[in-house]
């Protein structure tokens, strides 16, 4: 194997970023593997002239057994005076010695251990970024799977990292975040995500100074990818808003952010330590009445008025699913009047007797109205057959007079 080989692959590997000396280790063990494993070698290389030596590590005996592992002493003390029994010499050996199929080795194992330097790289970089942001470019689709190009590795965005609502092409530049990066025999596999909520945090970092500086502190995200987002925040300075700095002027900054996750909405929660006024503020923009916490259920009952309780749910329950993630604690919303209804007490049922007698005496008068109805009835009665009587009585006593006459 001649220098000018040994120069193509440093500058290969110069131009694949590798380190010099993982260049030299990389052609030392080549070398020696063409040697032959059995040999002691130790091979020297000057990667910026491409030259190299071999040397052959023969231990000093006083008599010699195995001439390619040992020397004689007084062989090994002409060439170093005050070499003693059981060092270890090194003797150069000629390249020559490879012959063609030992160059042919060596040049292939140089060529596999430069891609394994390669990879061993890429993973000692991005295993060191996970959870960071990185901008790809997208290079193709594998069943359902962006797959991006990062420079020197491949990025995967799975189907379950895409968020529902983007559309991804060919050519495509996003923000991703580094989820995770794995070892794999086709090298490092690096898996990214525009979904997880870290992605959120970040950019806030990235478009916020005041949190990249650590005035402004992130205490909790909530996120539904795609459609909405809480992001809870509180400040380490005295006197400064941790809100507004994230919204920006005009709600530029947040503004921002949400154009970057493809328009999904993003509000911006003041934290708070008390946690009814925590919960509370989670559940904006619908205003809330009061809060009441029972820590051994992990509940917060809220009251809201009765005309805020859609928008306090909100649509599906998001609203309040996004609200639970955030604080932690598990709500249940109830309206004013409801919570009303359920406070005052029912009304007592009045007494049986007194719905009966008033039905009693109503009965009562009914049945003495009907007698009265029956005597009148009777007397009239009577008195018709009087009348008819005395109308006999005449009509007899007139029939007597005209036979009195005759």
């Amino acid at each position: 194997m001649n220098r000018e080989l040994v120069t193509g692959l440093a500058q290969l590997s110069a131009e694949k970023g590798l380190p010099k000396e993982v260049v030299s280790d990389i052609i030392a063990r080549a070398i020696k593997r063409a040697y032959g494993a059995e040999e002691n070698i130790d091979v020297k290389v000057d990667v910026q002239t491409g030259a190299f030596k071999v040397f052959l590590l023969k231990t000093v005996v006083d008599k010699v057994e195995d001439p390619k592992l040992q020397i004689q002493i007084d062989a090994a003390r002409r060439m170093k005076p005050d070499v003693a029994l059981g060092d270890t010499i090194p003797l150069e050996e000629s390249a020559a010695a490879l012959g063609r199929i030992g160059a042919q080795t060596a040049k292939q194992v140089i060529q596999q251990s430069l891609r394994e330097a390669e990879r061993e790289q890429v993973y000692a970089e991005y295993a060191d970024r996970e959870g960071d942001i990185i901008n790809g470019q997208i290079e193709r689709f594998e069943a359902g799977a962006a797959i991006f190009e990062l420079g020197k590795a491949k990025a995967i965005l799975p189907r379950s990292e895409q968020a529902p609502h983007e559309r991804y092409f060919v050519g495509q530049h996003r923000k991703v975040l580094v989820l995770e990066v794995r070892r794999s025999i086709h090298g490092p596999q690096i898996i990214v995500s525009r979904a997880h909520r870290g992605l959120v945090k970040r950019l806030f970092e990235l478009e916020v100074p005041e949190i990249y500086h650590g005035q402004v502190e992130i205490t909790g995200i909530a996120r539904e990818a795609g459609s909405r987002t809480k992001i809870a925040v509180r400040s380490r300075q005295p006197g400064l808003d941790p809100v507004g700095a994230c919204v920006g002027q005009r709600g530029l900054r947040v503004q921002a952010i949400s154009n970057e996750l493809g328009g999904e909405r993003v509000e911006v929660i003041q934290y708070d330590d008390k946690p009814e006024d925590f919960v509370k503020n989670a559940l904006s923009p619908s205003p809330v009445i009061r809060v009441d916490i029972v820590v051994e259920e992990k509940t917060a009952y809220v009251v809201v008025p009765d005309r805020y309780l859609s928008l306090a749910i909100g649509k599906e329950g998001q609203n309040a699913r996004l609200a639970a993630k955030l604080t932690g604690w598990r709500i249940d919303i109830r309206s004013e009047s409801e919570v009303r209804a359920e406070a005052e007490p029912e009304p007592e049922p009045e007494p049986v007797a007194a719905e009966v007698e008033p039905v009693a005496v109503a009965v009562e008068e009914d049945q003495a109205i009907r007698h009265d109805l029956v005597a009148e009835v009777e007397a009239e009665s009577l008195a018709a057959d009087e009348d008819e009587l005395e109308d006999e009585d005449r009509a007899l006593l007139g029939g007597k007079k005209k036979k009195d006459r005759r």
